[in-house]
């Protein structure tokens, strides 16, 4: 777990980079395997999404819950066959032990917990016999089809055409057996290399050699941070920051994406029918700031709103999302100035909504931002000192183009 926050370059042109391309040494992630005919039961019940109705070589994201509806761990699940399934899960989420009188339960236990006498399901934590490498950006397609081939990059089922978002490869390259996925967790394109440990080194120098070369950057954990909060017209969100096991992941992101209320159980699915029925109003939205607003509380016409969980400076705001803060810092309305993002809980979301109840996030063509402040508070949530200034909004930093068709980049 020694990741470096930055390498030789600053957070900020890392974080940039990714509008370029941009790699990351994300080998602090774990992959666990699960095998066997009952496999997709299991999973069904463990957790919260719909396992056993995915495609052989689709991606999908879901939650771990507990019986509280709180999140244990976020994760990305690869269907390798009908019987066989790899979880990718965040780091330390692999350990089962007491720890200065905590106790964590790793991942592999929390799944197989649920399996029921007489299923034939096996699991295995393959982490030790793979590195994962992220190639992410525009440049992301010319750099793994400059080392391994366009082949891999094509879509299983049609190879003349590209493979499709949320889906994954397993090809061989040096007598080793390799996974590409696409998932494109900064919602820009991008790929997940799943390399094989007796080829890592190796691999990862030819990567990052080839990337200095086209102008990329190795990425540390500060830029990886601004990549997830910066993606799309949301953000992500991150397990010990939005997610954690005491809050319900309800009116998250992709909470949709990764949960099936349809299923007739999974983990934590009644806490979540039980709080549903009470139409819960509390939002997980993105804002802009003059700076970093950690440890803050939000404020919206005087009134408490919610509470800031991530917040980083980020050097992909345009000058005109900057402007509209209405700072006095000259770094905030610089032509060539950055300003902070972030996620904040907050109670219920301040947007308006159409007739069909859904929230609009413009008027005219133009973002709508609310305008709130960032306080330090007292024990009793009065507001302390000078606060920082900001707008929720839901335009996003930069538009999203994980989905969108290969094409725009094969040639690049």
């Amino acid at each position: 777990y020694y990741m470096a926050v930055n390498y030789l370059t600053t957070v900020l042109e890392e974080a940039a980079s990714i509008n370029n391309l941009s790699i990351y040494n994300i080998d602090h992630m774990a992959q666990l395997r699960f095998t066997g005919k009952d496999a997709p039961a299991l999973l069904d019940r463990a957790l919260a999404g719909n396992m056993s109705a995915m495609k052989v070589g689709s991606c999908k994201y879901t939650l771990l819950l507990n019986e509280h509806g709180g999140v244990e761990d976020d994760m990305i699940v690869m269907r390798i066959s009908e019987t066989e399934y790899i979880a990718v899960i965040n780091a330390g989420h692999d350990i089962t032990d007491t720890v200065n009188g905590k106790e964590l339960i790793a991942d592999i236990d929390r799944i197989m917990s649920q399996k029921q006498d007489g299923e034939e399901v096996d699991a295995e934590d393959i982490s030790a016999q793979l590195v994962k490498v992220d190639i992410q950006g525009p440049l992301s397609y010319k750099l793994v089809k400059s080392i391994y081939g366009e082949q891999v990059l094509k879509n299983r089922h049609n190879p003349e055409k590209n493979m499709n978002y949320f889906t994954f490869n397993e090809f061989d390259y040096n007598n080793a057996h390799y996974i590409i996925s696409r998932t494109g967790y900064t919602n820009r394109w991008g790929w997940e290399l799943y390399i094989p440990v007796a080829n890592a080194e190796e691999d990862f120098k030819k990567i990052v050699s080839e990337a200095l070369e086209m102008g990329a950057l190795l990425v540390g954990l500060g830029g990886r941070d601004e990549n997830r909060l910066s993606a799309g017209p949301f953000g992500l969100p991150l397990m010990g920051q939005e997610y954690d096991p005491y809050h319900t992941p309800i009116n998250a992101p992709l909470f949709e994406a990764a949960v099936d209320m349809d299923k007739p159980f999974f983990v934590g699915k009644s806490a979540l029918e039980a709080e549903l029925a009470t139409n819960p109003q509390k939002a997980l939205l993105m804002f802009f700031a003059e700076g970093i607003a950690s440890n803050r509380k939000v404020f919206h016409n005087g009134k408490l709103l919610g509470t800031v969980t991530s917040s980083i400076i980020s050097p992909n705001l345009s000058l005109e999302q900057r402007l509209v803060i209405g700072s006095t810092r000259k770094n905030v309305n610089a032509e060539d100035g950055n300003a902070a993002i972030g996620l904040a809980w907050l109670y219920y979301n301040p947007f308006p909504k159409d007739e069909e109840g859904k929230y609009i996030s413009e008027q005219d063509g133009v973002p709508i931002r609310i305008p709130v402040q960032f306080y330090r508070v007292d024990e009793q949530n009065n507001p302390l000192g000078t606060p920082l200034l900001g707008y929720l909004t839901m335009e996003g930093v930069s538009p999203a183009t994980a989905p969108k068709p290969l094409k725009y980049i094969e040639n690049l």
